[in-house]
C-alpha cells in the first residue's frame, strides 16, 4: 500500500482511501454509491448538523460520558464548532441525494468530526483507538433523530436570511409607492383597460403581498422549532440515556440561539414529514407573489415603443446578439424561473413526505435539498428584484399620460358627474372615430379643462369610493 493510502473497514470488508482525508470508508462507499445530482449537500445543512454534534457530544460530557478522556472531548467538540462554523464543509462530500434516509451524510459528518479530533490530538486521520466515529461521535444518536433536527435548524436560518431579503424588496416597494404616487395611469383587468389607478398604488399592492409573505414566514419558523432530537431510531430513544434524552435539546437551545423544543411525541417527529410539506407551501405561496410581481413588471415594461412602456427596467445587459439596442426584462426573467423552481420543488416535497413508510421517511434527503434550495432561491430572487429591478424602476409619465388620454378607461372617471349614459356614449364615440376622450368632452362643453384634470387627478384616482355618490 502507497505511504499516501490507508485502509479502513466496515462491515462490507476492507477499502483503500487516500491517508489524508477527513472522511473515512462509510463515505467512501456512499460516493460510489450515490452519484446522482452532483451537487454537494448545503452548506447550511452541513453548519447545523455540526451545532447538532456539538450539542450532542456536550451533553455527553455534561453527564460524564467523557470522564477521563478529557482531552479527548474537547478535541471532539473543538471539531464539531468549526463545523458549525463553517470550516470543514468541503469534508463533507456525499451526494445531496442519497439512499438510507440521510445515513451517509451522518457518517460523513461522523468520520469527519472523528479524524479533525484526531488532527487536533495530534495524530494523522484514520482508524484509532482513541476515537471512533460511531462509537464515540454518535454515541446515543441516529441519523434519524439528528438528520432532521439538522435540517429544521438549516431551514430556520435560511428563513432568516429570506426574511431579511424579503423585507428589503417590500421597503423598494414602499419607496417606488411614494415615488410614483402621483403618475396616474390605465389600470387593466383581464388585460384591458379598466379604470384609472396610480403607478404608486400598483407599486403598495405588491408591498403589501410581500409583507404577507413575511408573516407566513413567522408561522414557519414556529413550525420548524419542535426538534426530535434524543428519539434516536424510531422515537423510542433506544441506546441513549433518559437524562440525556431530556437534557440534549436544552443544549441545542442554549448552543443554537434558536429556541428549538423537544417534540412531545418522538415517534411521530421521527416518522412524519408532514411539518415540511407544510413549511414549503408557504414558502411557495412566496413564489407565486414573486411570479406575480415579476410578469406584471415584464408587461409594464414591455415594448418600450410597441408595448405598454409604461415603466423603464433599470437595463443590465444587452439583449440580443443580433438585434442592436433590444434590452430585455432579465431581472424578473431570473425571478420567474426561480419561482417555478420553488414551486416544483413544493411538488417533490409533497410527494416525498407522503411516501414515508412505517416509522421513518427515507426520503428526507430530497426534502432536505428541496426545502433548503427553494429557501435559497427565494432570498436570491428577492435580492437581485430589489438591487437591479426595483430600485432602479422609473416611469415613463409622458407614455402613461398618453394612454390614459387615448383610452375609454378615463370615460369611468366621469361618470359621477356626466352619468353612465353620457359616459357610454363618449366612450363609444372615442372608439368609433379614434379620438382623445378630453377633446370630445370639451368641444360637447360637458367639462372644462380644470373639471377634467380635477377627475382624472392622482387624488381623485386614489380616493376610496367616491365622495358625491350617496349610499
Amino acid at each position: 500500500m502507497s505511504i499516501a493510502n490507508r485502509r479502513e473497514t466496515d462491515a462490507l470488508g476492507e477499502r483503500v482511501l487516500p491517508a489524508d482525508v477527513l472522511w473515512g470508508v462509510h463515505t467512501l462507499r456512499a460516493q460510489e454509491n450515490f452519484p446522482l445530482s452532483g451537487r454537494p449537500v448545503a452548506p447550511g445543512l452541513v453548519r447545523a448538523y455540526g451545532l447538532v454534534k456539538q450539542a450532542c457530544l456536550q451533553t455527553q460530557r455534561d453527564l460524564g460520558a467523557w470522564d477521563g478522556r478529557e482531552a479527548e472531548a474537547e478535541a471532539v467538540l473543538q471539531a464539531a464548532r468549526e463545523m458549525a462554523a463553517g470550516a470543514l464543509t468541503a469534508h463533507i462530500v456525499v451526494d445531496a441525494l442519497q439512499g438510507g434516509a440521510g445515513t451517509s451524510l451522518n457518517m460523513n459528518v461522523n468520520e469527519v468530526l472523528t479524524n479533525r479530533a484526531l488532527q487536533i490530538l495530534g495524530d494523522a486521520p484514520g482508524p484509532s483507538s482513541r476515537l471512533s466515529p460511531l462509537d464515540d461521535v454518535n454515541r446515543w444518536q441516529s441519523t434519524n433523530d439528528t438528520y432532521p433536527t439538522a435540517l429544521r435548524l438549516a431551514a430556520i436560518e435560511g428563513i432568516k436570511r429570506l426574511e431579511d431579503r424579503l423585507v428589503f424588496l417590500q421597503e423598494s416597494f414602499q419607496r417606488q409607492e411614494q415615488r410614483l404616487a402621483s403618475v396616474v395611469k390605465v389600470g387593466r383587468t383581464q388585460l384591458q383597460d379598466a379604470v384609472l389607478i396610480t403607478l404608486g398604488r400598483e407599486m403598495g399592492a405588491y408591498a403589501e403581498a410581500l409583507a404577507r409573505d413575511r408573516w407566513r414566514l413567522y408561522k414557519c419558523v414556529e413550525r420548524l422549532r419542535v426538534v426530535p432530537l434524543g428519539g434516536t431510531a424510531i422515537g423510542t430513544g433506544t441506546g441513549a440515556p433518559r437524562a440525556y434524552i431530556f437534557q440534549v435539546v436544552d443544549t441545542l437551545r442554549r448552543l443554537s440561539g434558536v429556541g428549538v423544543a423537544r417534540a412531545e411525541n418522538l415517534v411521530d417527529a421521527t416518522q412524519n414529514a408532514d411539518v415540511f410539506v407544510e413549511v414549503s407551501g408557504l414558502v411557495k405561496t412566496g413564489a407565486a407573489t414573486l411570479l406575480k410581481i415579476a410578469g406584471d413588471l415584464r408587461l409594464l415594461a414591455s415594448g418600450p415603443a410597441a408595448g405598454l412602456g409604461e415603466l423603464r427596467l433599470p437595463p443590465r445587459q444587452a439583449g440580443s446578439s443580433m438585434m442592436p439596442g433590444k434590452v430585455n426584462p432579465v431581472i424578473p426573467e431570473a425571478v420567474t424561473q426561480a419561482a417555478l423552481r420553488v414551486m416544483a420543488h413544493d411538488q417533490a416535497i409533497t410527494t416525498a413526505a407522503g411516501l414515508g413508510s412505517l416509522e421513518l421517511n427515507p426520503f428526507l434527503p430530497l426534502i432536505a435539498d428541496s426545502l433548503l434550495d427553494s429557501l435559497a432561491l427565494l432570498a436570491n430572487a428577492c435580492d437581485i428584484l430589489a438591487r437591479h429591478c426595483v430600485e432602479g424602476l422609473e416611469a415613463d409619465p409622458a407614455r402613461c399620460r398618453q394612454h390614459v388620454e387615448s383610452t375609454t378607461a378615463s370615460v369611468t372617471a366621469l361618470v359621477p358627474v356626466l352619468g353612465y349614459a353620457t359616459a357610454q356614449a363618449l366612450a363609444e364615440r372615442a372608439t368609433r372615430e379614434g379620438r382623445p376622450v378630453r377633446a370630445l368632452v370639451r368641444e360637447a362643453g360637458l367639462l372644462d379643462e380644470a373639471q377634467f384634470d380635477a377627475l382624472l387627478s392622482p387624488e381623485a384616482v386614489c380616493r376610496l369610493g367616491t365622495p358625491d355618490i350617496r349610499p
